[in-house]
């Protein structure tokens, strides 16, 4: 296969009354994006706090306290994915959420194939607000998830700043990135973009980013949160020059649904105008230690 058509969401939180009131907005984005011929949706980091607004109202704003609360939804929330996965017959990237992890928590995205069975990808590096006012704890470890022939990597959020990560999934064969995000600021959308951005480009690869929207004062979870869906591509023969091969409106919610023709980022890789990925462990080999020349002492 060379062509996937990957859908990337933009996804709003609300204020929901019960499960079934999410069972049915969830079902309606997933039919959306399978109406549309996606293979693959991906939803962002942290939609799933949506579900917060089922806990008791004292635990809306307390951070820690909804931690382990939020667990008792955790195999309902499971078994949703893994019906509507085999239901359209997609793989979906589910809204992370914190998920009990020995001690502590982590930030566990949820991969379903389309015949129901999952896995999981844990963000690795932690923003300031999940180590130190969350406590959330960094995962270990990193996963290919292979779906109809092609590879891909999560690279959730923060991540995508880190070019070693995608760099180690694209050694393992992944072509594609998907990056969940939440971010409550313009800046912090901005480096995840640009950090999305660079990792299409120094690999040669496809990057996928799906934002949370939010303008939630009931819960400090996920009180703001802003973005556009984006897709993008290392600038190069056949590629859009920009880097950007679609994306949304900013803070528009929807699905960002586009075709990622695979032969064109492996023609790059063999025959680009540069040569990113081959060249990658040249660059590595030539990087020693800097040396500090003072221009106070230098003389001509």
């Amino acid at each position: 296969m060379t062509t996937v058509r990957l859908a990337a969401a933009a996804y709003p939180i609300d204020l929901l009354p019960d499960w079934a009131a999410y069972q049915t907005k969830l079902s309606a984005w997933v039919a959306d994006a399978a109406a549309q011929g996606a293979s693959l949706l991906v939803f962002p980091e942290y939609a799933a706090l949506e579900l917060v607004a089922l806990l008791p109202s004292e635990l809306h704003h307390d951070v820690v306290g909804m931690r382990p609360a939020l667990q008792a939804f955790l195999p309902q929330f499971l078994a949703l994915h893994a019906q509507l996965a085999r239901q359209h017959g997609v793989g979906i990237v589910a809204g992370s959420l914190p998920v009990a992890q020995g001690s502590g928590f982590v930030n566990r995205a949820h991969v379903f194939g389309p015949d129901g069975t999952h896995s999981h990808q844990d963000k690795l590096m932690m923003t300031r607000f999940e180590a130190e006012e969350w406590f959330i704890s960094p995962g270990t470890g990193l996963r290919v998830f292979e779906l109809g022939g092609v590879r891909y990597g999560v690279v959730t959020c923060y991540d995508s700043e880190f070019p070693q990560m995608s760099r180690q999934l694209a050694e393992a064969g992944a072509e594609i990135l998907l990056i969940p995000s939440f971010t409550g600021a313009r800046r912090g959308y901005t480096r995840v973009r640009v950090g999305s951005m660079a990792r299409a480009l120094e690999n040669q690869v496809y990057a996928v980013h799906a934002p949370l929207i939010a303008d939630a004062a009931w819960t400090y979870a996920v009180e703001d949160a802003v973005g556009m869906a984006g897709i993008y591509t290392p600038s190069d023969d056949g590629l859009p020059e920009d880097g950007v091969l679609a994306q949304g409106g900013w803070n528009e919610p929807g699905w960002l649904v586009a075709d990622l023709d695979l032969s064109l980022t492996r023609h790059v890789r063999a025959d680009g105008h540069v040569l990113n990925w081959r060249d990658r462990v040249a660059a590595t080999e030539r990087v020693t230690p800097a040396e500090v020349v003072n221009l106070d002492q230098v003389r001509a």
